[in-house]
């Protein structure tokens, strides 16, 4: 029988691909944006965002500009997906074991850290500063399509140390938004959110199965949380958080099909059966994640970049400014230095290994290509300078950083030697587990195969 984390990695290579591809669309939309915002088309376009849609039900009325839909609508799903690759890692990935957590979850907090320190110090005593959140991001879509680039330069346990130092720094990133860029928090409209959360959660244990239940759930809880004042992505966040990531049955038991001529109802009952035992196999969250991510990537996140990467290029002055500069210098230098020095001091504490085939100088480029912040870089500028003049500076300086990032770990991975090439032809096989035996339908389940759902 397959082991669990043979299946978790298959699971791993479809979700790199999709980021790389992803980060190629991704590009695309930032570089139409750009144009755009820089052509005689410029007002027209910002009209377009700015126009209003909404809902208007008797005495009830909800209408907010287009942007506002991709930015807190839209991005919710985005940031659910995250949630469920959080949950995914939690319990049965890489952050479920503490000794190989250890690495990227340090990396992550030193490659927050940093950069905040940086930014607060470049800023200090400006209104600006209120932006240190910004180069704590990472973009995952672009770093992993950068990493795609570099081919067989990158050893895939780099791959996988990188994927996760993302993760985490997404954890970070949405404590930041929740704590700091949520403002007047109303306490009825909270405690209306977390009841929706914790019958989400009371419905899950029941085993209630129809998605459609936990989706009108999702919506009143969105609304909920953004009438409480906390930013209404963390309820995509926190409903990702309580999706079950094992399977309900820890293999496919296979239906016995009526023979002879069975009336078509009795056959299509079979096919039902059958169809829901295969889906009961797969964790919910993968599941979820198979369906969601790829709208997530490639129509979601560039959306997104269409909406807010739009900047005029026209004052050239604005890379003088303290803001432009606390974010380049806090994404530039300030990631791969903290991911660095953050990681060599766990490995020097014994605290942590580095992976195998991953070297000192593997580490540091992967720290420079984590400094592409973009998309939720892109996000907290909105949070922190909204309406603002501000926010264009903000987004100059992710623009620019993203790119002096990408060359920069490109330039340090240029100096590393290129591994053998049958290491670059299973580049993207990446496994939590040696082996990966067929599966055989019939095997019974062992007490090391099931992995219990305690996060």
């Amino acid at each position: 029988m397959t082991p669990r984390g043979g299946r978790v990695g298959k699971a791993l290579a479809e979700f790199l691909h999709l980021e790389a591809g992803g980060g190629v669309v991704l590009l695309v939309a930032a570089i139409a944006a750009l144009i755009l915002a820089n052509s005689p088309a410029a007002n027209s376009v910002e009209h377009f965002w700015e126009t209003s849609i909404g809902l208007d039900f008797g005495s009830f009325s909800f209408t907010q500009p287009i942007e506002w839909w991709v930015n807190d609508g839209l991005m919710t799903i985005f940031f659910f997906v995250v949630g469920l690759e959080i949950k995914q890692e939690l319990v049965v990935g890489e952050l479920r074991e503490p000794r190989r957590a250890a690495l990227p979850v340090i990396a992550a907090i030193g490659g927050m850290v940093v950069p905040a320190l940086l930014f607060i110090s470049i800023n200090a005593g400006q209104a600006s500063v209120s932006g240190w959140g910004i180069p704590m991001a990472t973009d995952i879509a672009f770093a992993v399509g950068v990493l795609a680039l570099l081919g067989r330069r990158v050893p895939p346990p780099l791959r996988l140390f990188l994927l996760t130092l993302a993760i985490v720094d997404d954890i970070g990133g949405i404590i930041v938004i929740a704590v700091v860029y949520s403002s007047g928090v109303k306490f009825g409209w909270l405690c209306a959110a977390g009841a929706g959360v914790a019958l989400a959660w009371m419905l899950r244990r029941f085993g209630v199965p129809w998605i459609s239940v936990y989706v009108a759930v999702g919506v009143v809880v969105w609304y909920c949380a953004y009438e409480s004042g906390i930013h209404p992505t963390i309820a995509g966040v926190v409903m990702g958080l309580i999706a079950p990531a094992v399977p309900l049955r820890d293999h496919v038991r296979v239906p016995e099909f009526t023979a002879g001529r069975a009336s078509i109802d009795r056959r299509i009952a079979e096919a039902a059966a059958a169809s829901r035992y295969a889906d009961e196999s797969i964790p919910v969250t993968a599941r979820l994640q198979h369906t969601l991510h790829p709208f997530s990537s490639f129509v979601i996140v560039p959306l997104f970049a269409l909406a807010n990467a739009g900047v005029h290029l026209g004052g050239g002055g604005l890379l003088a400014n303290p803001l432009a500069i606390g974010i380049i210098v806090g994404l530039v230098v300030g990631k791969p230095l903290g991911v660095y020095v953050a990681s060599m001091l766990a490995v020097r504490l014994g605290v942590a290994d580095l992976p195998t085939g991953v070297t000192r100088r593997h580490v540091l480029g992967a720290g420079a290509i984590a400094g592409i912040g973009f998309t939720v870089a892109l996000f907290i500028s909105a949070l922190a300078f909204p309406n603002s003049e501000l926010l264009d500076e903000a987004k100059l300086g992710v623009l620019v950083a993203s790119v002096l990032a990408a060359i920069v770990g490109g330039v340090i991975f240029q100096t590393v030697p290129k591994g053998p090439a049958e290491l670059a032809d299973h580049s993207d096989d990446v496994h939590f587990a040696t082996e990966d035996a067929d599966v055989d339908p019939t095997d019974d389940p062992t007490d090391d195969d099931v992995v219990d759902d305690t996060v």
